[in-house]
């Protein structure tokens, strides 16, 4: 669904005024220059209206622990009546064998569930709902990671990671060379794990949440 002009703006002035923050204050907090949102910034020199850049909304809304779904709302655009239906699984259950293929792809499973989304994805993405509170504040027990296995990994993003143990985790990609995978913990408490390349079996970036 595309959003106008004038609902890309109205977005981003309600998304600032439901995080408490001027819109300024919301764009150092993305890492953007200060007056990004400016009204003054909305035209340019030749008359012709200034949208936000995608990668501008794509740190916003990172910064802002955002959807794009509830951007939507924000923007005064009702939510599409959901059509499609991808698996579900508890995270805890993930690490076990039978879930995913080498790949990182899901396996036809019985204890896999459904969840409904309102958009058409890519074959093999796939939800998996969080538990408990290791991931505080960023996910919470209930909030649903959408995956999508084939999608380019790179470095900041949220991903859901496989390692040769067995264990699944979801982590933020800080950096990957051919001699080491460095993971940040979404808590703060928890310290940067460092892996060799050969301990891996899969990585797959976290799309959306659902929260």
């Amino acid at each position: 669904m595309q959003l106008s002009y004038q609902e890309i703006w109205l977005g981003l002035e309600n998304l600032a005024k439901a995080k408490g923050l001027s819109l300024s204050a919301m764009a150092q907090r993305a890492g953007l220059d200060p007056t990004s949102f400016n009204k003054s910034k909305r035209i340019g020199a030749d008359g012709r209206k200034r949208w936000p850049s995608t990668e501008s909304m794509n740190k916003v809304l990172k910064a802002m622990n955002t959807t794009v779904f509830e951007f939507m709302e924000y923007a005064g655009q009702p939510l599409p009546t959901p059509k499609h239906t991808i698996p579900l699984l508890g995270l805890a259950k993930a690490g076990r064998e039978g879930y995913f293929d080498s790949d990182g792809y899901p396996l036809s499973n019985d204890d896999w569930d459904g969840i409904e989304f309102p958009i058409q994805v890519a074959k093999g993405v796939y939800a998996l709902e969080v538990s408990g509170n290791s991931m505080e504040p960023v996910y919470r027990a209930g909030d649903k990671l959408i995956v999508q296995p084939d999608s380019e990994v790179r470095t900041n993003d949220r991903i859901v990671i496989k390692l040769k143990t067995g264990e699944v985790m979801v982590k933020e990609l800080q950096h990957k060379s051919a001699k080491k995978v460095e993971l940040r913990s979404l808590n703060p408490e928890h310290t940067l794990i460092t892996l060799q390349p050969d301990d891996v079996c899969w990585m797959a970036r976290v799309i959306w949440v659902s929260q």
